[in-house]
């Protein structure tokens, strides 16, 4: 095959496959991202196992969710986007979680005080008034979230050089959480490196993780992902690295 075909086979194919959900099965063998250390899926786990009423923003397509061994009684999720939803009402049956459809922007439609646990993974933004309000006294929310820079290399590659992150620091949400009224108890954060390998991957990725560059379609930036086809066939897989971080906040 030629060089033009290879790309434009690649192109393709990472531009056919269905972006739902939250599971990243489809990058096996073609990407991979080192996990953080400190395992967000077993401590939602084990939190979940001590209370009675649970609720997880951003569910996504419920997969972190569907994992929890020991669901409370009362295990509601929320999603924003709607082909999502489908997904998680379906992932979450086995859970017994109630999947509520919601807006992008706050309030929660739940009343105060109506959940001993609030859990997020990779929440798009983090509405910490509301998640305060909606803590009962006692209550604690966890969430790993998406650091300053994450693979910024990879935007980089399509965008071109690209200021300092102004957004998404721990320290920042470390004070937007005091600023709510909740405790934080516990910060850690994490580099992860993340390994593409060819650009069927990144296109995927791209259409999946839509932050990493906003507003990306394949026609808009195929020159771009032209150039990073040849680099990876030049030079090997393209790497990037992860910002992560794991947030716990209590309410007093």
């Amino acid at each position: 095959m030629s060089a033009d075909g290879d790309f434009e086979e690649l192109i393709a194919e990472g531009a056919a496959v269905p972006v739902e959900g939250w599971d990243f099965a489809w990058l096996a063998g073609r990407a991979s991202e080192e996990r953080p250390p400190w395992g967000y899926a077993r401590l939602v786990g084990a939190r979940m196992a001590t209370v009675d009423a649970a609720l997880d923003i951003d569910t996504g397509g419920g997969e972190v969710l569907a994992e929890v061994p020991a669901p409370p009684p009362l295990l509601v999720a929320t999603e924003a986007w709607p082909p999502n939803v489908a997904v998680a009402r379906r992932t979450l049956r086995r859970v017994g979680a109630t999947v509520v459809q919601v807006a992008e922007r706050p309030p929660l439609p739940f009343r105060a005080g109506s959940f001993d646990l609030v859990v997020s993974r990779h929440p798009v933004d983090t509405w910490w008034n509301e998640i305060a309000r909606v803590l009962r006294p006692g209550g604690s929310y966890l969430s790993q979230q998406i650091g300053a820079g994450t693979q910024r290399e990879l935007s980089e590659a399509i965008l071109g050089p690209l200021p300092p992150p102004a957004a998404r620091h721990p320290e920042q949400a470390v004070a937007a959480a005091e600023a709510a009224g909740l405790t934080v108890v516990d910060l850690r954060t994490a580099t992860l490196r993340a390994v593409f390998h060819d650009i069927a991957a990144v296109v995927y990725f791209l259409r999946k993780v839509i932050w990493t560059v906003p507003s990306f379609t394949v026609d808009r930036y195929r020159p771009e992902l032209r150039r990073l086809h040849d680099r990876i066939r030049a030079e090997g897989p393209f790497v990037a690295h992860a910002q992560r971080f794991l947030i716990e906040a209590r309410h007093p």
